[in-house]
């Protein structure tokens, strides 16, 4: 099989386990059930991957690529700018971004008891991490965020992201994503930037 049939293949598995998620959840979730998401047979999966948890881990690691992909920073934009279209990113996602997450916060919760998922989840949000405190830090540089921690920062913008997206799902509390942003926005007009700048989107 060539690279390009490869590099097809894992993106048609991807996506089919996007899909398969968001329809049957972590706990119900197949790899017969994916496949028949990709119209091809179970056997097609196992020639990439020996178990489920091998394609999820590997799944994991697809968000973070995909996530990247859409951003797309460059390197002139305004850091705010950047920083604002990140999180609204993160805060709200995708239409069906409430059944993938309610698979994905399923998924997390396996992360004690499964050293894999813990390993590539624990990347994704150190990954996470370094983009935003990138940002901040070239905001700084830049003149325009005030010289906060950088680090700290992206880990408490995270963290609050991760609390809304949890309470949106235990507590069908659909509101709690706009109130939060709105708050995120607040905080950073009065804790990052600096007096005389505004939030660019």
């Amino acid at each position: 099989m060539s690279e390009g049939d490869t590099e097809a293949a894992h993106e048609a598995i991807m996506q089919a386990t996007y899909r398969a998620l968001c329809k049957h959840g972590y706990a119900d979730l197949t790899m017969k059930a994916i496949a028949e998401e990709t119209g091809k047979s179970k056997a097609i999966l196992h020639y990439y991957y020996d178990t489920k948890q091998d394609l999820l881990v590997a799944f994991l690691e697809y968000l973070l690529e995909s996530f990247h992909e859409k951003v797309q920073l460059r390197d002139d934009e305004n850091p705010a700018a950047q920083l604002t279209t990140i999180l609204e990113k993160l805060v709200f996602g995708p239409d069906d971004y409430k059944e993938f997450q309610t698979a994905m916060l399923e998924l997390r919760s396996q992360a004690p008891y499964r050293d894999a998922y813990r390993a590539q989840l624990r990347a994704n949000d150190e990954e996470l991490t370094a983009l935003l405190a990138g940002i901040i830090e070239r905001g700084i540089e830049d003149g325009v965020f005030q010289d906060v921690d950088p680090d700290r920062t992206a880990t408490y913008l995270l963290s609050t992201i991760d609390g809304a997206r949890t309470r949106r799902i235990v507590l069908d509390d659909d509101d709690v994503l706009t109130t939060v942003n709105e708050e995120l926005q607040d905080y950073l007009a009065e804790r990052v930037l600096v007096d005389d700048q505004e939030l660019v989107k």
